[in-house]
C-alpha cells in the first residue's frame, strides 16, 4: 500500500469511528513527500583525492583539506559580498589558492585533470538502493546543490542516475550558495510543498544546519564521521550512509 492509499484508508477509518460514536483523538500530521539531495551526499568525490595524491605525492591529503575548505569559504564569501560566480569558477579559484598556500606547482595540465574529476563522479554504493526504494514509495526526488547545471548533468550521466531526479536545482538560479535561505527556497518553489514536507539529505554538517534552520526535516549523511556543528541546531537523523533515508522519510511526520 503506498502512502496516499494508506492515508486515505486511515482517514476513512477515522470517519467511520466518529460516525459510530467513538471518540478518537485527532492530530494534524504531515508526512514527507519529497527529498532534496546535496550533490556530495549522492556523488563520491574520493577519486579526486586519489588523483591529488598521484599528482602531488605526499601532499594529496593536505591539498584536499585546504582546497575543500577554501572552496566552500569562497562560496560563502561571494554570497555575502554579492559577488557570485558559479561553483566551477569557485572550485578553480580555491584549487589555485590551496596549491599556492602549500607551495605546490599547479601546472595547467594538473589543474585541468583535477577540475575534470568533478565531471566524472560515480555514486556512493548505497545511493542506488536508497533512490530505488524512495521512488517505489512515490517520494519525489531532486538535487539541490551548489554544482553548476553542467556538473550535475555530467555526474548524473556517469553515475547512471538519469531516471531518478525530477529536478536538478542549482544555486546558479538564485546566485546564492547554501546555506543562504534563497538556495533552500528553490526546493519549496519547485515541489510546491511546505518546508516540513521536504526532507533534505545533507553531506556537510554546515549544510545540515542550514537546511534545518530553513525548516526542512534533515537527514545528515555524515559519510566522513564528523562531529556536529556547534550552531544551536542539529539534524533530525545522522547516519553514515543513505541506507536509512527511506525509513526516515517513511516514519517521519510533522504537525
Amino acid at each position: 500500500m503506498n502512502r496516499r492509499n494508506f492515508l486515505n484508508a486511515a482517514a476513512l477509518s477515522a470517519a467511520a469511528g466518529l460516525a459510530s460514536g467513538a471518540v478518537a483523538p485527532v492530530k494534524s500530521r504531515r508526512v514527507i513527500e519529497a527529498v532534496a539531495f546535496d550533490g556530495f551526499a549522492v556523488f563520491d568525490p574520493r577519486p579526486i583525492g586519489t588523483l591529488a595524491e598521484e599528482l602531488f605525492p605526499g601532499n594529496g591529503a593536505a591539498l584536499m583539506l585546504s582546497w575543500r575548505t577554501r572552496q566552500f569559504e569562497y562560496g560563502w564569501l561571494r554570497t555575502l559580498t554579492g559577488s557570485y560566480v558559479d561553483f566551477w569558477h569557485v572550485t578553480a579559484d580555491a584549487l589555485r589558492f590551496a596549491c599556492a598556500a602549500l607551495k605546490l606547482d599547479l601546472t595547467p595540465v594538473k589543474q585541468e585533470r583535477l577540475m575534470d574529476g568533478h565531471l566524472a563522479l560515480k555514486a556512493w554504493p548505497d545511493v542506488l538502493p536508497a533512490l530505488q526504494s524512495l521512488r517505489a514509495a512515490g517520494v519525489r526526488l531532486a538535487l539541490l546543490t551548489n554544482f553548476t547545471a553542467a556538473m550535475q548533468s555530467a555526474n548524473i550521466r556517469v553515475a547512471g542516475l538519469e531516471d531518478f531526479f525530477e529536478a536538478r536545482l542549482t544555486t546558479d538560479a538564485v546566485k546564492a550558495y547554501k546555506p543562504d535561505p534563497r538556495s533552500y527556497q528553490m526546493g519549496v518553489d519547485h515541489f510546491k510543498l511546505p518546508r516540513s514536507a521536504i526532507a533534505f539529505a545533507a553531506f556537510g554538517g554546515w549544510d545540515a544546519v542550514g537546511a534545518k534552520r530553513f525548516g526542512f526535516p534533515v537527514y545528515w549523511c555524515n559519510r566522513l564521521g564528523q562531529p556536529g556543528e556547534e550552531l544551536g541546531v542539529a539534524a533530525d537523523r545522522v547516519a553514515p550512509t543513505l541506507a536509512g533515508l527511506p525509513a526516515f522519510v517513511g516514519a517521519a511526520s510533522y504537525s
